[in-house]
């Protein structure tokens, strides 16, 4: 019996991250999860008492997921360049934010979220700071290029990046491609010339 209770909830809560990441937080009616999850209004609240609780368990799922993707990621061992460490950073937030309904759910909740929430981008800047300040200490960023300066337009691309690939995976088949080459366009631009 418990066995079956978990299932439900995860049922219930991978359905909601859906609903959460395509309609956001008004559009999501108990009904319509539970309709998604292929069981009732009764067993949803069991899990989960209202809307709201089950919009902070999806948030928390998602945070948690994110998280971990950059744990792994700060866990290997760096590269030589620090710009390659930023574009596999980038790449991995931006696939993440695209593949994973949760972290969809998140960044959706983010922009009409039922109350005050802490953003994603207090988990991802500070990984990507360290990353520019080891580039400029290694004399990879071109000369002229302050590393808050960076920050700043690698934050906007970041933004972007992750929110062209917040649509549902299927939306954009080219758009993993197409998006790294523009990585590579713009760190290419941050970069010291090799003479330099």
């Amino acid at each position: 019996m418990q066995e079956r209770a978990a299932r439900t909830r995860r049922t219930v809560l991978a359905a909601a991250a859906v609903e959460f990441a395509e309609r956001g937080y008004d559009g999501v009616s108990l009904q319509r999860v539970a309709r998604r999850a292929a069981t009732s209004v009764g067993a949803l609240t069991f899990h989960f008492r209202n809307k709201s609780a089950l919009a902070d368990e999806v948030r928390t799922t998602g945070r948690t997921r994110f998280r971990r993707c950059l744990e792994e990621l700060e866990q290997r061992a760096p590269a030589a360049d620090p710009l390659r460490d930023l574009r596999t950073l980038i790449g991995a937030l931006a696939r993440l934010a695209h593949e994973d309904p949760f972290v969809r759910a998140v960044r959706r909740l983010e922009a009409d979220p039922p109350e005050d929430a802490p953003p994603l981008a207090e988990l991802w800047l500070p990984p990507l700071r360290r990353l520019l300040d080891r580039a400029h200490g290694t004399r990879r960023l071109r000369p002229g290029v302050a590393p808050e300066d960076a920050v700043a337009l690698l934050a906007h691309l970041a933004e972007g990046a992750m929110a062209a690939r917040g649509t549902p995976p299927d939306a954009a088949p080219g758009a993993v491609a197409a998006g790294d080459a523009v990585w590579g366009v713009v760190l290419h631009g941050l970069a010291a010339d090799r003479g330099d």
